[in-house]
């Protein structure tokens, strides 16, 4: 887990929401990366506690699927 000082938190915030919305639609990660087009790694890398980078445009296209805001996925939970 990064610390909220390090840039790459928020690359772990998003990843946890990522999953959060995806299961609660009932979406596997085959299911989300064939929707957005990127491979079922991509999204297994995204959403693993390792770290992985991702673009903001992956980030838009994936809140579209999952009919999110966009800033769903950058919420912090306490």
């Amino acid at each position: 887990m990064f610390k909220r000082e390090d840039e790459n938190y928020i690359y772990e915030v998003v990843s946890k929401n990522i999953k959060k919305y995806r299961k609660e639609k009932g979406l596997t990660q085959e299911e989300l990366a064939k929707k957005i087009n990127y491979s079922t790694q991509f999204i297994s890398n995204i959403e693993s506690k390792n770290f992985q980078t991702f673009s903001l445009g992956t980030v838009w296209r994936i809140a579209l699927i999952l009919g999110l805001d966009m800033d769903t996925l950058f919420h912090e939970e306490k």
